[in-house]
């Protein structure tokens, strides 16, 4: 599980480091390479609650394998891409590739509490929190690694190693049968007949729009946004009345600490994202780190997560962890304002652990959060649209930094993009001051029973 569910998250972080040698190997400014970034989160955006749904119906294993495997052709295409055109393509690839790991894990952990009918695995879950969210901060020092001993190149490559040891695992430990979702006793087509593929094209087509405009916010592309509004009502109009709908709107609307959830994610990853990638970028081109460098500057930021991830994952309470995040947040973004070209190699492994803090608890909380507020019906693709939501707030980071930067990630640049931040942050905080249903979120609610929180009444509403 934990295996599968890194392969996304190292993938979309390893990028932050090679973006600069791409950018130079093909003659591409920052405003360009920033869809290398964006191509994977616009696929894993869509994917992840799709494939989370055909999991919910037909069980994690064929989805798991069949997703590892498009990430070993992805990672073949990407480390021969003769241009940018076909590493970006294959960047694509690995965002619908690396889709199943998550929601198969979640799914499984789910299911195998539900069987036992024991209580909700925190220590699991702390481990899935740490393989997840808080492994990605190793992305920028491994890719700095394999970039010195192959070039950029390597960072695609590695993905070839790392799918076939997931296709190995997959085949020999993961579960041929899962326990069913309810009507268990539907066979093969009915079960393919309860995908709503007209909902999920419904779901595609709004959200593409949505995301292309934040990739290029400004006027010349606001007409992105008429879909996003037609289709998306349509979408919402047809889950209203699907029997079997891909998202069940109804009961998603009425679990509004889940909504709240997903916008927190949104505005988490936006912060988290940013710092990765913009901050990673300045520290090659403002501050004059190698690749190298810049990824061993980052190595404190994962040894914190790792450790906070570790030290917290068992404790009962998210709120106490939600607002130590938001607050961290806070104050890792003010950092940013004071860094500049001659800033120490010291001071920049600070930020990293002062970011280390709240990208070890956001993540776990998140995840948590999700998992006991949702439907243990759902679980595969409600803990997809956690994914989906993440990346939103990734794209807008991308967006940003592309933005701010131009054609230089200088300091000027950051400093804008830490103004930014800040407000982001700020917001995130004042959301979770005010959700109050976070109070009544007990982690050791059973599993299989609705959890306190998953209604704004308190009762668990479906």
């Amino acid at each position: 599980m934990m295996l599968g569910s890194i392969l996304n998250p190292v993938n979309s972080s390893i990028i932050s480091v090679s973006l600069v040698p791409i950018g130079a190997a093909f003659g591409a400014p920052p405003s360009r390479t920033a869809w290398l970034i964006s191509a994977l989160y616009l696929a894993t955006a869509i994917g992840q609650p799709v494939v989370g749904r055909l999991i919910d119906l037909f069980g994690p294993r064929r989805l798991f394998l069949a997703g590892t495997a498009l990430t070993g052709i992805a990672g073949v295409v990407g480390s021969l891409a003769p241009g940018l055109g076909v590493l970006i393509a294959a960047r694509v690839l690995l965002g619908f590739g690396t889709c199943a790991g998550y929601p198969a894990a979640m799914y499984l952990i789910r299911s195998e509490a539900r069987r036992t009918g024991q209580q909700s695995p925190a220590g699991v879950l702390a481990g899935l929190a740490v393989a997840t969210q808080t492994i990605a901060v190793v992305g920028p020092s491994l890719g700095g690694l394999l970039i010195g001993l192959g070039g950029w190149r390597a960072t695609l490559a590695v993905n070839i190693p790392l799918a076939a040891a997931g296709l190995v695992l997959g085949a020999t430990r993961l579960p041929r049968t899962a326990p069913p979702p309810p009507a268990a006793s539907a066979d093969g087509p009915r079960r393919a007949a309860r995908l709503d593929l007209p909902g999920m094209v419904l779901f595609a087509v709004p959200l593409v729009s949505l995301l292309l405009f934040l990739m290029n916010p400004d006027a010349g592309h606001a007409w992105l946004l008429a879909p996003v509004a037609a289709v998306g009502g349509a979408f919402v109009w047809r889950e209203l009345r699907a029997p079997e709908p891909f998202i069940d709107v109804r009961v998603l609307g009425g679990n509004r600490p889940l909504l709240t959830t997903y916008a927190r994610a949104l505005l988490a990853y936006v912060v988290s994202y940013a710092f990765l990638y913009g901050y990673t970028q300045w520290m090659e081109e403002g501050r004059g780190l190698s690749a190298s460098q810049a990824g061993l500057a980052q190595l404190p930021l994962f040894a914190t997560a790792i450790v906070v991830s570790s030290v917290t994952g068992r404790r009962r309470g998210l709120r106490a962890k939600f607002l130590v995040g938001a607050g961290g947040q806070v104050v890792a973004c003010a950092l940013l304002l004071i860094l500049h070209s001659g800033t120490s190699v010291w001071l920049l492994a600070g930020v990293a652990v002062v970011f280390g803090v709240p990208q070890g608890l956001n993540s776990l909380a998140l995840q948590n959060a999700v998992f006991h507020q949702a439907d243990p019906e759902r679980m595969g693709s409600s803990a997809g649209l956690l994914r989906t939501f993440g990346y939103l707030g990734a794209i807008v980071a991308s967006a940003a930094s592309g933005v701010v930067f131009g054609q230089r990630a200088d300091t000027v640049g950051l400093h804008h993009l830490a103004w930014f931040l800040l407000a982001v942050a700020v917001l995130y905080l004042a959301v979770t001051v005010a959700d109050r249903s976070l109070g009544r979120l007990e982690p050791a609610s059973p599993p299989g029973g609705s959890a306190p929180a998953a209604g704004d009444d308190g009762r668990g509403a479906r």
